[in-house]
């Protein structure tokens, strides 16, 4: 039964993921919302023996769950949303929009902050509508516009303080200064939804680009003599890039291919959630588009193409270990450790370390999610004999 940890409790018999490697037989000592060092004689001890513990998991790409929208829901419904990724073991999580109108968005943005300053979000990621028409995915064609430094101000200012990413086709007029303007506010300059050149995108990384919005999709595919965005962010160390993994938008070998040249500081592991991510099958709306959910993907009714995901972490993590054979050390940092870091929130999640919040995903032999806790509080309580 859900609930809150005692003052102290230690988590024990657990393999431990800590940012040094994974300890054996480890504990995780948890006072009130934080971990601690040494426990006291007098705590709860909980047994894990057979189990991994490991950071909660952070998501800095989502749009919604659990039947709500981020992008159209009310305050209500992004809450539910949120309890949902919460209980696949998503302890961290900022709210995506996509492309609408700039009043519409501004004002979203405005409700949206307000969870992001009472601690249910960690921050708000504009994707759209300062993307190529070229590459646009599930975003609508007739609302799409250049990236003029101006506009892209007045969303991040909409959101008082808490817009920490836009994603942004770099080449259009207006893209590099937008990069730069969103650089000098402390705001992730992302390269998505673009059909920049090699050369394009290479300047725009200059200019402060940091992360590649889910690397592959939505942009030129590298070829050999037009080696496009993919190379240049592929080769670039300042560079972290986004990843699906839910064994659609990529396979097992791109995913292979993205470790092997960004090395695992360099991965960031997200969802890209729409509405029906823990919720099922069935007609959805995506902003103004249309969205048939069937067999768990996600396409627009017009046109078929992939609109977003329904995915959740958890999944994304043990499709990670068990399928791309992925270090598991290494999908902590790509799942927790490395959205904390770009989120700037590292230092108070995305690893278990005395400090900093009880937030955790207890998992079974297998892989399979058994256990969340948040700020000390067990979203799902794990099962021990």
């Amino acid at each position: 039964m859900a609930g809150r940890a005692a003052d102290s409790t230690v988590l024990a018999g657990a393999r431990v993921v800590l940012p040094t490697g994974t300890v054996e037989n480890g504990r995780v000592t948890v006072e009130s919302t934080r971990i601690s060092g040494p426990a006291p004689e007098d705590a709860r001890i909980v047994d894990l023996t057979g189990h991994w513990v490991v950071p909660g998991f952070v998501d800095m790409h989502n749009h919604g769950g659990g039947g709500a929208s981020f992008t159209s829901g009310t305050v209500d419904e992004v809450l539910h949303g949120i309890r949902t990724h919460r209980e696949h073991g998503t302890t961290t999580l900022v709210a995506s929009t996509v492309t609408g109108e700039m009043d519409f968005l501004a004002r979203r943005a405005g409700i949206l902050s307000e969870l992001v300053e009472q601690g249910d979000l960690a921050g708000i990621h504009f994707e759209g509508p300062f993307i190529s028409p070229c590459r646009k995915g599930a975003h609508s064609e007739q609302l799409l516009r250049y990236p003029d430094p101006a506009e892209v101000r007045k969303l991040v200012d909409a959101g008082r303080g808490a817009a920490r990413m836009v994603t942004l086709a770099t080449e259009l007029p207006g893209g590099l200064d937008s990069v730069r303007l969103l650089a000098d506010l402390g705001v992730i300059a992302a390269i998505g939804h673009t059909d920049a050149t090699y050369e394009q995108t290479v300047e725009a990384i200059d200019a402060g680009a940091t992360v590649a919005t889910h690397l592959f999709n939505a942009m030129p595919p590298l070829a050999h003599r037009e080696p496009g965005p993919i190379a240049a962010l592929l080769e670039d160390d300042r560079i972290t890039v986004e990843l699906i993994n839910d064994g659609t938008h990529l396979h097992p070998a791109i995913l292979e291919l993205a470790y092997h040249h960004k090395g695992a500081g360099r991965v960031a592991l997200i969802t890209d959630a729409m509405d029906a991510a823990g919720f099922g099958d069935g007609q959805y709306q995506l902003g103004p588009l249309a969205v048939s959910v069937t067999d768990g993907v996600a396409r627009l009714v017009e046109g078929g193409s992939i609109a977003g995901s329904t995915l959740t972490l958890d999944t994304a993590f043990r499709r990670a270990v068990t399928i791309d054979r992925i270090p598991v050390e290494d999908v902590v940092r790509s799942i927790s450790a490395n959205p904390a870091r770009l989120l700037g929130v590292d230092d108070r999640v995305g690893s278990l370390e005395p400090g900093k919040d009880a937030d955790l995903v207890v998992l079974d032999e297998d892989f399979v999610l058994a256990g969340v806790m948040r700020k000390g509080e067990w979203i799902i309580e794990p099962k021990t004999a």
